[in-house]
């Protein structure tokens, strides 16, 4: 199979994309948080594709993306008052809903289950290559299963070229994590997964919310996953990731007297003097969560090497985005967090 490579500046490019998704095909598209693997989200083979193109378990459910936010009518039942609020505010944007799921969508989207994700993207050409399908788009991230996710087309390109139908070019990813996942077929509504829609923004507009565990620590295997990214190993390079907590200096000292050739670092810009010896890589600024946000997975993905060993990497403290990276970062280290000194 030949990938085609569609820029979004290319005025035919969402025809074509639009087109390949109406006849089942797979394409990887842009959005505002992470590029996601996508393909008519009502179609049983054509979603079967997406699983096999990842190598994804079926049990983990998918996220059904829509052109504008009416449509989650279209394909959820019983949508609670806090649903249209959130959508009011947050959509288009990085927040998936989780909803009561009506049976026009397939259990392989659903993952099996009653409930469904639904999001609509703050992304004009994939809203419009939506809108054009006539379909809604199911899409996990288009990166291979338990890797880094993608936040580039040439990220895509690495992992699925030759397999694919098409990836579309919109860039790099403004938020560069995943979308905040908030189940609101309980009450308090549940965060599922945090995002670039924090759970104080939530919380401002819904006035209660609950975090799920599965936020800050794993899920027994036999526990249901309600939503991507609570159950499985996720975004992980190929060298084992240890998180190195608390003081600056004193992770510091921690990380140049254990580290070891094949070792490499991955911290804040502020930092990198102090691991001059470590071959450290910067992926954002202590300073700015959102620059971390945008940069986790360009890190992870660049060391992700098979010279590599060890990661160590050192993490943001506190709400807002900087609670979403923690999340994706301590799920690539499978929770091996090591504390030294203090508090910052």
């Amino acid at each position: 199979m030949k990938t085609l490579y569609l820029p979004a500046s290319d005025p035919n490019t969402c025809d074509a994309a639009a087109k390949i998704l109406r006849e089942g095909g797979l394409v990887a598209i842009p959005t505002e948080t992470v590029y996601g693997l996508g393909a008519n989200g009502l179609d049983p083979e054509a979603v079967a594709k997406i699983f096999v193109a990842k190598g994804r378990p079926n049990d983990n459910p998918l996220i059904l993306h829509v052109a504008d936010p009416i449509q989650m009518e279209d394909f959820a039942y019983d949508i609670p008052a806090a649903a249209y609020l959130l959508a009011e505010k947050f959509w288009p944007g990085p927040l998936t809903m989780i909803l009561p799921a009506k049976p026009i969508v397939p259990k392989s989207t659903t993952g099996g289950l009653k409930t469904v994700g639904i999001r609509c993207p703050d992304n004009d050409t994939t809203r419009e290559i939506i809108r054009l399908a006539g379909v809604p788009v199911a899409a996990p991230s288009a990166n291979l299963s338990k890797k880094p996710s993608t936040v580039t087309a040439q990220h895509v390109l690495h992992d699925h070229d030759g397999k694919i139908d098409a990836v579309v070019d919109g860039g790099h990813c403004r938020v560069g994590v995943e979308s905040t996942i908030v189940d609101l077929t309980e009450r308090p509504p549940r965060l599922l997964r945090p995002g670039g829609i924090t759970p104080e923004q939530i919380f401002e507009v819904l006035g209660e919310l609950t975090v799920d565990k599965s936020v800050t620590q794993e899920l027994d295997p036999d526990e249901i996953a309600k939503a991507p990214g609570m159950k499985y190993i996720h975004y992980t390079p190929q060298a084992d990731v240890v998180i190195i907590s608390g003081d600056r200096e004193q992770a510091a000292d921690y990380i140049n007297h254990f580290f070891e050739p094949g070792d490499r670092v991955m911290c804040f810009e502020e930092e990198l003097e102090l691991y001059r010896n470590c071959a450290p890589l910067a992926y954002g600024r202590e300073a700015d969560p959102e620059s971390l946000s945008a940069g986790l997975f360009d890190a992870l993905r660049e060391l992700d090497d098979p010279a590599i060993k060890r990661i160590f990497a050192r993490c943001p403290e506190g709400g807002g985005i900087a609670y979403a990276v923690q999340n994706r970062l301590k799920k690539a280290a499978g929770f091996h967090i090591i504390r030294v000194g203090g508090a910052k």
